[in-house]
């Protein structure tokens, strides 16, 4: 007997996506660090969030193999099969770095922002959230049932006329300090004065800047000297300490809360102890300095070798769009770069809006020996598809 079960047809939805540029496929990728391998070729790597390299340090990768040996993950949630120690020391030296009182470690930097956002308000409160805000907080802000109102992007008068006048049980204002895809810094004084004057928590997701700013390397909060103004700061081990996880930092009220109130927390199973212990030695190597300096030097020669071929370059940070707007034409570039021996993805709609594609490149600070090879790459794809 044949079903009369229709299966749901997605290639029409798939050939769609193709017919505008917007189709995305898994590329095969061989080693790790500044040089990998594509198709047997070594290839330049300008797409990682590795940006002190330390996802390969040799002491980093002793610490998960030595502590291998005590097995690989808890298997289940840390409120069911007990707390690992090595847990709690990595939340200490957190908190410690950060000067807040707890930490709370979350087994991804999105499921942090999911597990702290749709926690600390529900359908009688008011977010507002910046427009270039990542998808884990506009997930977030949707999962949470409170109305949600977006600002224009670090933009002060909107915020607040988007705050005035709205009389909630709660109030939370979220913004990223480094913009995933602009590369561009959130102005979290002004936003963080503007959020207290009118009585908001402000919540800052700083995935992308964490470790890399300011004069401790405590993140963008310090760097604008706007820690007072921050009531929370989340988030992730995956980006400059170059492990896994993600996790927010506040007072002690706030990560007891989450704890018994946050379902991403309770419902899953723990971050793997390796990538703890391994966090707990990238971050010894991050309060030195001396990979954050290699860093800001490769950002600032390959900007300006970028302004010289004839880009049009504003970020500032080490998150460099290259904006080409066509999704066609920001693909080719993609594909260009790479027979010229440059991995550098193209950023197309939902990720940025339409027609706004771009070319993403995250510098870092192993890139040293490379920035010149991949300048010459940029220039010779120009050229070839008269961009410049």
């Amino acid at each position: 007997m044949v079903s009369k079960h229709e299966v749901v047809d997605f290639k029409n939805e798939l050939n769609l996506l193709q017919k505008n540029n917007l189709y995305r496929e898994l590329i095969p990728v061989e080693t790790l660090g500044s040089i990998v391998k594509i198709n047997g070729k070594n290839i330049i790597h300008l797409c990682s969030n590795d940006y002190l390299g330390l996802s390969c340090n040799k002491q980093v990768i002793r610490t998960i193999s030595n502590s291998l040996k005590n097995g690989i993950s808890q298997c289940s949630s840390r409120l069911v099969s007990g707390n690992n120690h090595v847990l709690e020391e990595l939340e200490y030296d957190l908190a410690k770095h950060k000067r807040r009182e707890k930490a709370l470690v979350y087994p991804t930097g999105y499921m942090a922002n999911l597990g702290v956002i749709s926690n600390l308000v529900g359908n009688e409160d008011l977010i507002v959230s910046d427009e270039l805000n990542h998808a884990s907080i506009i997930d977030a802000c949707k999962m949470s049932g409170a109305n949600v109102r977006v600002f224009k992007h670090n933009n002060i008068e909107d915020l607040e006329y988007k705050l005035s006048g709205s009389h909630y049980k709660r109030k939370l204002v979220v913004t990223e300090g480094v913009f995933s895809m602009d590369g561009d810094c959130a102005q979290l004084k002004e936003l963080g004065k503007i959020s207290h004057e009118n009585n908001a928590l402000f919540v800052v997701d700083d995935a992308h800047g964490d470790f890399l700013y300011g004069m401790h390397f405590r993140g963008t909060a310090e760097h604008f000297r706007a820690e007072k103004y921050v009531d929370v700061i989340i988030s992730s081990m995956s980006k400059a300490l170059g492990c896994f996880g993600g996790y927010v930092v506040g007072n002690g009220d706030l990560v007891e809360y989450l704890i018994n109130k946050s379902r991403q927390f309770i419902y899953t199973s723990a971050l793997p102890s390796i990538f703890a212990s391994a966090s707990i030695t990238a971050l010894k190597f991050c309060i030195k300095g001396s990979l954050q300096k290699k860093l800001w030097n490769n950002v600032s020669k390959f900007r300006k070798g970028l302004f010289n071929i004839g880009f049009n370059v504003s970020s500032s940070s080490h998150i460099i769009p290259i904006i080409i707007g066509d999704e066609k034409k920001a693909l080719t570039l993609s594909k260009t770069l790479l027979k010229e021996g440059v991995f550098v993805q193209a950023i197309r709609y939902p990720t940025v809006p339409k027609g706004s594609a771009r070319i993403r490149v995250s510098i870092t600070s192993s890139l040293e020996k490379h920035i010149d090879d991949a300048l010459d790459a940029f220039n010779r794809s120009a050229q070839k598809l008269s961009l410049i």
